[in-house]
């Protein structure tokens, strides 16, 4: 430990530890605008500046790249220290007027404008250099450098052009403390509705706020280290050394009891239908997107905003967007309805804008949803019943020019109507995972006709499979709001639980039986059983049938070519005495 005193309070710090770390950790505050933690000191700005004194030696020095030493007194508000500090603002500001945090020092300091002639007055870059340090020294991209000398020195690409080595990190703007750098879209739009996404999108972030257990990840595609093989930043400021870059997937193998399906579903993609122009127009987004749009926490701090960054005077709503299609899905998504109406309310709040929403029918089953609906048309949105053929930018009158135009048969006036508006959200339907046919076929469950696993029964096993132990919760068995989704993740919880405390299985009385002595071992059972139930005894040359896996269906006994296979209480004899005893009555 060292100990020094600081403005005559004496403190004990680590050997090693710099005067402007060691007067922040005591609680005195020193100025700098090129100090970073996670970058190491450069003393470039010369604001933090301060006045030492030891053996009977004063002198000035930077407090952010100067270590301390035992005896050190140090005074961060003299007389001589104040005096080198504002000549130093004076500098910058006439390097820099614009930069705000400059001006900011500079009041605390009483600087009205600086002595030194000003040359451009729009500048911000103080030439700290902590951008450039940090795409060579974090990143390792080295996209930008200091070029040219004297007043025409300035932070730049190499000759100015857009550089290849740049990998889009925006790690310069970041550290920039001036606001010198931004990042701003090529094309000059405020918003970008089709690069909004759910929840954080920084390179380390926990899946879900509800993910259980909370803890972090790595995104392997936005995080700078696995880009250029730098930076590990996050290493070096995590206290409990739980960051290990090296690590590899694990593939692990666990034994279970019982299963519970819960894989999600996929919004459809609103590209496949290429009359609405998602992709074409920038104002034209998906549900996902305005619901990332209006979130407190979202780019645009919960406004509704268009790509030019101006409030929108006229939205419109279309239902429907790949469900209820025999084109695409011909299944209702059931969602899309309610949040269309929750964003139409969202709207109300947030806007002045004329909402127009285009249904086929609207589906309000839930309890409540139907009083909500009506409180909608109470608010003033305009719901006109009709199917959208399409939107366009195509103007027939001056009223249109600059809007989109969605074209729609009005079913109840039975006209074609064109509206125009500002933005257009498409509510999006539900469909099953992308990985959801290679899963049926991993655990062996059926598909229905809308590509959702299959349940044992509709009404009277909802949650279960043909496999036994496996079971469905949410939309992957079928779209379906919150309420419900959670209401069948609690039944398939427990009917899991159930397997667990009951001890035992119960199998089904109906299961095919192999007449060994019949069996000519054509394995042709073999290929058709779809619960793979039965194998092959070579040392027999017969087909076996495994009780527990069997579920009945009877397709190997149909398919025997030699009648070597028969159901259990389902046999000719079984069947014929049944029949006389019906007719004998």
């Amino acid at each position: 430990m060292v100990n020094l005193t600081i403005d005559g309070k004496k403190i004990q710090v680590d050997e090693g530890t710099t005067i402007l770390k060691a007067a922040t950790k005591a609680g005195f505050k020193i100025p700098s605008l090129c100090f970073h933690p996670v970058i190491e000191p450069y003393a470039a700005c010369r604001v933090c500046m301060v006045e030492t004194r030891i053996r009977g030696k004063s002198d000035l020095v930077t407090s952010c790249n100067t270590k301390v030493e035992e005896g050190l007194e140090i005074l961060t508000a003299s007389e001589r220290t104040l005096q080198a500090r504002r000549l130093n603002v004076e500098m910058l500001l006439a390097r820099a007027p614009a930069a705000e945090p400059l001006r900011q020092i500079a009041a605390d300091l009483g600087i009205d404008k600086t002595r030194f002639p000003v040359k451009d007055p729009d500048e911000k870059c103080i030439l700290c250099g902590l951008c450039v340090r940090a795409c060579e020294q974090i990143v390792g991209a080295s996209a930008i450098s200091f070029i040219e000398r004297g007043e025409e020195r300035r932070v730049s690409t190499p000759f100015g052009e857009e550089s290849e080595a740049c990998i889009g990190c925006t790690a310069c703007a970041f550290f920039c403390p001036t606001g010198a750098i931004t990042v701003e879209d090529k094309y000059g739009r405020k918003v970008i509705h089709d690069e909004m996404f759910l929840g954080p999108t920084t390179a380390i972030r926990v899946p879900i706020r509800q993910a259980v257990p909370m803890v972090p990840f790595i995104d392997k595609e936005a995080c700078i280290h696995f880009k250029t093989g730098e930076c590990k930043v996050c290493a070096k400021v995590c206290d409990r050394e739980a960051i290990n870059h090296d690590m590899e997937d694990q593939i692990m193998e666990i034994e279970a009891g019982s299963i519970i399906l819960a894989t999600g579903f996929e919004t459809f993609d609103a590209r496949r239908i290429p009359a609405y122009g998602y992709g074409r127009f920038p104002n034209i987004i998906t549900a996902m997107e305005f619901e990332h749009l209006v979130n407190a926490s979202g780019p645009t701090g919960g406004k509704v905003l268009l790509s030019n960054g101006e409030e929108p005077k006229a939205v419109g709503l279309i239902h429907c967007v790949g469900s209820r299609d025999e084109n695409y899905h011909a299944y209702c998504s059931r969602v899309c309805c309610m949040y269309s109406l929750k964003f139409a309310h969202l709207l109300k709040e947030k806007t002045k804008a004329s909402i127009y929403d285009f249904y086929i029918d609207m589906r309000c089953f839930g309890k409540g949803y139907e009083e909500f609906y009506h409180r909608l048309l109470e608010e003033g949105t305009k719901f006109i019943r009709g199917r959208v053929s399409e939107i366009n930018t195509l103007a027939l009158t001056p009223d249109e020019e600059g809007k989109l135009i969605v074209r729609v048969e009005d079913t109840l006036l039975g006209v074609v109507r064109r509206i125009p508006v500002d933005m257009a959200i498409l509510a999006t339907g539900l469909e099953p995972s992308v990985d959801h046919n290679r899963l049926a076929k991993t655990f062996n469950i059926s598909c229905s006709q809308d590509t959702f696993f299959l349940e044992r029964h509709p009404k009277l096993a909802p949650v279960s499979t043909f496999s036994d132990g496996i079971f469905l919760a949410g939309t992957c068995q079928g779209p379906k709001d919150i309420p419900d989704t959670v209401a069948q993740a609690g039944a398939a919880a427990a009917e899991a639980l159930a397997l667990a405390d009951w001890g035992k299985v119960e199998l089904d009385p109906v299961t095919a039986v192999i007449v060994e002595e019949h069996c000519s071992g054509c394995q042709l059972c073999i290929g058709l059983c779809p619960f793979t139930a039965i194998t092959y005894d070579k040392d027999k040359d017969v087909s076996i049938i495994n009780d527990v896996l069997c579920k009945g269906c009877g397709t190997c006994v149909s398919a025997c070519p030699s009648g070597a296979s028969y159901q259990k209480h389902f046999r000719d004899e079984q069947i014929f005495a049944e029949i006389e005893g019906i007719l004998s009555i």
